[in-house]
């Protein structure tokens, strides 16, 4: 059983940075709708964490979909991640660039595959900065790693499962996306797709969780924005990377079984016969 703060702050990354089994991550992700000047890769390879390897969610997904950065089958993920040097036996820190976004999903990831001592930097690159850690543009030579994958089925949702909890209300079901696209008053960024939300889903947007220096809340005020923590809980959102903010914010109020809806509203979406609602968030 997980237990614990799932994050761990600058200056604790700082103290064990150096021990042999400890591995950084650079999870750096940035949506195509933000139309950023330069890629999470790019991001990496300008200023990173000493030793931090790159991992590309947009490179270890499943392939034969065309939904985004789907979560690959244990034997790719397996190959990919001991090519990083990601094994049996690491503590692993991931962080972030930008908002806490793909460094959760990253750590929802492992955390699928069974990896368990897997946290996030709180406040990312900016925080670890901002304590005096260092910063290099070289990049690291992993030695490869086996890694074994023991697939936690429990923590990832397909669209069947999905319509199956909508129905049932059996789940807490919450959505990362803003209020506006969840009511289906603004588009989704995706041409074509209907915006809305998931029948008995509720919305809390993942920007919520954070404070205005990109730290994650405390867990007495995100306490006071789940109606339930402890509920048996299913996040969404758009493409399945900012719903995994939404399980790392719960993880840290003691609820370490959140699923994350992997095809998220990207999936759902794209399917006419699956119901639609819209309305208030």
């Amino acid at each position: 059983m997980e237990s614990g703060d799932p994050l761990v702050t600058a200056e604790g990354l700082k103290d064990h940075i150096s021990a042999p089994d400890v591995r950084v991550v650079d999870a750096t992700w940035f949506a195509p709708f933000l139309n950023m000047k330069k890629t999470g890769r790019q991001a990496w390879a300008e200023s990173h964490i000493p030793g931090s390897v790159y991992f590309d969610i947009d490179a270890i997904r499943a392939g034969g979909t065309d939904l985004p950065h789907m979560l690959p089958d244990p034997v790719m993920f397996s190959s990919r991640v001991r090519k990083l040097g990601l094994g049996d036996g690491n503590r692993i820190i991931v962080y972030d660039q930008f908002n806490f976004f793909a460094s959760a999903r990253v750590w929802w990831m492992l955390r699928v595959m069974g990896q368990r001592d897997v946290k996030v930097l709180d406040g990312g690159l900016r925080a670890w900065t901002e304590a005096g850690g260092e910063i290099e543009d070289l990049p690291p030579v992993p030695v490869e790693r086996h890694f074994t994958a023991r697939v936690r089925s429990d923590l990832l949702k397909d669209a069947e499962q999905m319509l199956a909890a909508s129905k049932s209300g059996l789940y807490t079901i919450i959505d990362s996306r803003s209020a506006e696209r969840f009511s289906g008053e603004a588009p989704e960024p995706r041409e074509g797709l209907p915006s809305g939300h998931i029948p008995g889903s509720v919305c809390l947007p993942s920007d919520k969780l954070r404070t205005p220096d990109g730290m994650m809340k405390s867990a007495e005020e995100l306490a006071k924005l789940f109606p339930n923590p402890s509920a048996a809980t299913i996040a969404t959102c758009g493409s399945g990377v900012s719903a995994a903010v939404l399980a790392l914010a719960l993880a840290r109020l003691g609820n370490w079984d959140v699923a994350v809806y992997d095809g998220s509203w990207t999936e759902w979406a794209s399917d006419g016969s699956r119901p639609i609602a819209t309305g208030p968030a």
